[in-house]
């Protein structure tokens, strides 16, 4: 069994795995339903796209919940102060969401203009509010979330929603936003031809190119925004307490670990390059290869904010000390060690079973297997 201090990094990098499964996989559906009103100019063309994502949708929100199981089980503090500070923005998301399982389901169940496009844009509402929120969420995680403990460890959030809404916050927003819409839109060019392939190129362009520009603008501005240091001996081992800690903000403390650790340039360089890449391979038509470099771009854009707040995972602004890191928010040893296993044995096992999904429903989605398949089709 491992060590207690080696559990709380394993579990730091399964969270950033989970995230990054979810936005590749659950990102991909979300970004289809964001260009669906755009690269669909009539309701057969919209059908078309929606049936490129419609088996799977549901199927792919088991990363979303197992995400936010995990981060339940691993991170209590955690989750509990950020459902407590981000309430009203997880119920944005919450609401959002609705319209992806109803739209999905009934949107084609009867042949009216009106009816089909009410349900269009509700699709496009579950899949691009999402994103917005999760990367404003990021946003303040670096900027620093108005929360405390008391000496019970109750914690109290003194921020409120709109302040959530900055220039910074919503500039990540954008990142996290073109991100997604490009990652669906190299899965909907794969699966599609025609008139609705080429103007999901051009979207996906687009998407790739605004990424990359609000990617590195919000690289520059980071590096003006006081980041957090702990400054008293951290022991890797030791029970969970966050007010036990001293913690400092200073200029630059979260670029701190590019210097420690040259390596981790690799994930900002991966973010550009990917998206980057993404766009050319689009351009030449070359789909398949366009989602695997998407997808590297969302590891290389997550990672990034990762390997910046680390050790950090939820940094106060109002108690420095209060801040949530790697080693202060986690669960017992016992509970990390049971969750590890039992992510070794079932992960697996998802990866699998989706990889066999997609394989059987590969292929384009053409007008003519709408047609054919009219009551069965979403």
């Amino acid at each position: 069994m491992f060590d207690y201090s080696t559990l709380k990094i394993i579990w730091w990098l399964l969270v950033g795995v989970l995230l990054v499964g979810f936005a590749i996989m659950d990102g991909h559906d979300m970004g289809v339903g964001t260009l669906l009103p755009f690269v669909g100019r009539n309701d057969l063309e919209r059908r078309v796209v929606i049936n490129t994502v419609g088996p799977h949708w549901d199927g792919n929100q088991v990363w979303f919940i197992t995400g936010g199981g995990a981060i339940f089980a691993a991170w209590p503090l955690v989750y509990a102060t950020a459902f407590s500070g981000f309430y009203w923005a997880m119920l944005v998301v919450l609401w959002a969401l609705f319209f992806r399982p109803v739209g999905f389901d009934y949107r084609s169940k009867i042949d009216n203009p009106t009816w089909r496009s009410v349900w269009d844009w509700g699709l496009f509402i579950g899949g691009a509010v999402p994103p917005l929120i999760f990367g404003v969420a990021f946003g303040n995680l670096l900027l620093g979330v108005p929360f405390q403990f008391d000496a019970y460890l109750t914690s109290t959030y003194t921020g409120s929603f709109w302040q959530l809404l900055n220039p910074f916050a919503l500039l990540t927003g954008v990142v996290s936003t073109a991100m997604i819409t490009m990652q669906g839109g190299s899965y909907l060019a794969h699966r599609t031809e025609g008139i609705i392939q080429a103007r999901t190129a051009r979207a996906t362009i687009g998407a790739a190119v605004v990424m990359i520009l609000a990617f590195v603008a919000a690289g520059v501005w980071l590096q003006s925004i006081d980041g957090y240091r702990i400054t008293s001996v951290v022991n890797g081992s030791a029970m969970p307490d966050p007010l036990s800690k001293t913690v400092v903000r200073e200029a630059g403390a979260w670029m701190a670990n590019y210097g420690q650790q040259p390596l981790i340039w690799v994930l900002p360089a991966l973010g550009v390059l990917g998206a980057a890449l993404t766009a050319v391979l689009v351009a030449m038509r070359r789909t398949l290869s366009a989602f695997v470099t998407s997808s590297l771009a969302i590891v290389g854009v997550i990672g990034t904010a990762g390997a910046s707040m680390f050790p950090f995972v939820m940094p106060s602004s109002t108690s420095l000390a209060s801040s949530l890191t790697v080693w202060d928010s986690v669960s017992s040893q016992m509970t990390l060690g049971i969750m590890f296993w039992a992510t070794m044995i079932f992960m697996p096992l998802i990866i699998i079973y989706t990889s066999w999904a997609y394989s059987v429903m590969r292929g384009k989605v053409t007008a003519a297997y709408i047609k054919e398949n009219d009551h069965a089709a979403y």
